[in-house]
């Protein structure tokens, strides 16, 4: 794309509780900053959506702190989200994928905003915006997909970026091809993802947007449908209230009032029998659902890692590794490297190693049997 020897990337990650940002030149990190939200602040916002000024904002702002002109960096790189299936990759933000992001197709999810944000900021400047292997990324198989209601599938919504990430170093630090192996990665941060990987593609995983999976710092998590179906209808919730307090207010954050998961421990440490249930049974859910993609992998499963910001409590990964260690090695490998995989996306498309994708809007997944099952 062009033959500048150095490229300067900045990588924009937006989250549940948090808006991470990285200035990288080629592959070196110069800075790295987390700007971070309280729930507080975020429950002032109607939706996902209704945050994109304030987060725009409040980057915005910490490039100036930085003195930092945004005028002379190269390209602008964020992690994506709100779009139909697609496959993995790197995609040109365009009026259709930042559109498609702002209606948050596939669901409301933090990551929609950063599609938005780096075409904000590629317009005012001149310069190419990227979305990186978004968590719209679908790699499911059908049988994975079906349901006990028949036209209603389960869909890939994942911590794509970071799990693939993490798989690929796991291997280099092995000496294994990612596409040869299979791996359970779970993803523990505001959200938790737990993720089959068979071959190099992701088959099976709990929903982060649409809502399944162990409960978390800031969402409810698997709930019996009886109870969703009582509060919806029970007067107290418009639709758009009760999906915030099952996908961004719900978790730690509705028992406790905080989704600082390290605090709520320290309660746990410090005597509260509460805060310890329903730590451990965070833990316990996580280790079920490993449990279930072993079953997935037909307990085929090279190893289980650990990753995420929760990776670094020891506490936490301990009590999985007594869960789940019978199935396979459980690896570690704490924090996430979603601005390192963003920015080395960006940079290969920059290089021209590889070409950005064009978002068609059309979903890789139209149905079973390609929309014919009747």
């Amino acid at each position: 794309m062009c033959m500048k020897n150095v490229f300067r990337i900045l990588a924009v990650n937006p989250g549940s509780t948090s808006t991470k940002i990285a200035l990288f030149e080629n592959e070196t990190e110069i800075f790295r900053e987390t700007l971070r939200h309280s729930a507080e602040e975020l429950t002032s916002f109607r939706d996902v959506q209704s945050q994109l000024d304030f987060r725009f904002d409040i980057v915005d702002r910490a490039l100036q702190r930085r003195a930092l002109n945004p005028a002379e960096l190269d390209v602008f790189v964020g992690r994506g989200g709100g779009l139909l299936p697609l496959e993995g990759g790197v995609y040109r933000v365009t009026e259709l994928l930042a559109a498609h992001a702002a209606r948050g197709m596939s669901g409301q999810h933090p990551a929609q905003l950063a599609a938005q944000i780096c075409k904000r900021l590629a317009d005012r400047y001149g310069k190419p915006a990227f979305v990186v292997n978004p968590p719209d990324t679908d790699e499911f198989e059908d049988i994975s997909r079906v349901t006990g209601l028949r036209g209603v599938y389960r869909e890939s919504h994942v911590h794509a970026l970071n799990q693939k990430e993490t798989a690929l170093r796991f291997c280099a630090a092995r000496g294994l091809k990612y596409d040869e192996i299979n791996l359970i990665i779970c993803h523990l941060g505001g959200g938790i993802s737990v993720t089959a990987h068979k071959k190099g593609r992701m088959t099976d995983s709990n929903d982060i947007i649409r809502g399944s999976g162990p409960l978390t710092p800031t969402r409810a998590g698997d709930l019996h449908y009886s109870a969703v179906i009582e509060l919806a209808f029970s007067g107290e919730y418009t639709k758009e209230a009760l999906t915030d307090k099952l996908s961004r207010l719900g978790g730690l954050t509705d028992h406790f009032g905080t989704s600082d998961a390290h605090a709520v421990y320290e309660r746990a440490e410090n005597g509260d029998k509460y805060a310890a249930l329903v730590f451990d049974a965070m833990i316990y859910q996580c280790a079920k659902y490993a449990g279930a993609m072993a079953a997935a992998l037909r307990g085929d499963v090279c190893a289980i890692i650990l990753t995420g910001g929760l990776a670094r409590e020891e506490y936490f990964t301990q009590k999985m590794k007594e869960y789940i260690g019978w199935i396979a090695e459980v690896a570690v490998i704490p924090g996430e490297f979603e601005l390192e995989a963003l920015a080395s996306g960006a940079l290969r498309v920059m290089r021209g190693e590889e070409s950005a994708r064009e978002y068609t809007g059309t979903p890789v997944w139209q149905g079973l049997f390609g929309g014919t099952e009747g």
